[in-house]
């Protein structure tokens, strides 16, 4: 996972946000149960996926 780009996300549609974020959020879930289960090798991609979440929430409220 890597850090979105607002320039990359000022080019998607709210319809486009909204399929994002859903996936960043399971993609978010997933790395929380493997961290519960297993331990994660690199517990930063928790910080960077709730990131990458009010980044793209932030530009589709700023679109209204």
């Amino acid at each position: 996972m890597k850090k979105l780009e607002m320039k990359d996300v000022e080019k998607l549609d709210a319809n486009g946000i909204d399929a994002k974020v859903e996936e960043l959020r399971k993609n978010l879930f997933d790395i929380r149960m493997q961290k519960a289960a297993a331990g994660i090798e690199k517990p930063h991609q928790i910080k960077l996926a709730k990131k990458n979440i009010a980044r793209l929430l932030t530009a589709k409220n700023a679109k209204r």
